[in-house]
């Protein structure tokens, strides 16, 4: 079985890429974030038509998560039931066995901000919730987009870095926080190349010149860290004419 997650940012704009992602990588479940896609312009027929179940939760502009799935979703839920929220960013279902969480995490703009405080409080909400997931379910992946850099080695320059969000001190608690719940990162289970990102800015040639982060996570409950035999970065979506600034990561288990 492979899960995979991806950031499209605007699946209006990428759809063709990524139908001709899944024909060249047909993964079990892929999870979509910043669909920003109101739910009646979702492209249903075209990504049933190449083969896939869908569950989507979108708004027009902002946001947006959706989960493409070769086997039967069942039990959907739409955002953290214990957080008022009117923004789409978290979509649970069960597939095969497995409860898929498909997360776009808040950016949380700067240390100063209310957007800032607001992450912190989402990150708070989520942690509660999926201790009742964890209870609930063996198999567990929450894949997405976390917007936390969890360590300096997941960043292209640490010191520039510095004093930002996406690598402040309260989100990578926030992070070490899911891991010591049981949850493991798939990705450095296993022996990685040095300046592996999954995200690039458009501007300053940041792709051509690997000024990346890592924040696009694929974390495993125990059951499925045991299964877990590979996790890989797929840099080849970011040649793409007009790309998305975030690139898909895999997780295979057995």
């Amino acid at each position: 079985m492979q899960l995979a997650t991806w950031n499209v940012n605007s699946l209006k704009v990428r759809l063709p890429q990524v139908l001709a992602w899944l024909a060249n990588n047909p993964v079990d479940a892929l999870c979509l974030q910043e669909t920003k896609l109101e739910d009646h312009n979702f492209p249903r027929s075209e990504i049933e038509a190449a083969g896939y179940h869908v569950a989507f939760a979108g708004q027009k502009t902002y946001n947006g998560v959706a989960i493409l799935s070769k086997h039967e979703i069942d039990d959907v839920q739409v955002n953290l039931p214990n957080l008022e929220d009117e923004q789409k960013r978290l979509l649970a279902c069960t597939i095969a066995g497995v409860r898929v969480i498909c997360a776009y995490f808040p950016n949380g703009q700067s240390l100063d901000s209310d957007k800032y405080q607001y992450k912190l409080h989402w990150l708070a909400a989520l942690q509660d919730w999926l201790k009742v997931e964890l209870n609930k379910y063996a198999a567990v992946a929450l894949l997405g987009d976390y917007n936390i850099a969890p360590e300096d080695r997941d960043v292209h320059d640490p010191k520039a870095w510095e004093g930002q969000v996406l690598v402040s001190p309260p989100e990578r608690e926030a992070f070490q926080n899911l891991l010591s719940m049981g949850m493991q990162d798939s990705f450095r289970a296993f022996e990685q190349a040095d300046k592996s990102f999954t995200w690039w800015d458009y501007r300053m040639n940041g792709f051509k010149r690997n000024l990346g982060l890592r924040i696009d996570h694929i974390l495993l409950s125990p059951a499925l860290a045991e299964r877990c035999s590979q996790c890989v970065i797929d840099v080849t979506p970011r040649h793409n004419e007009r790309p998305s600034d975030h690139t898909p990561v895999i997780a295979t288990l057995n």
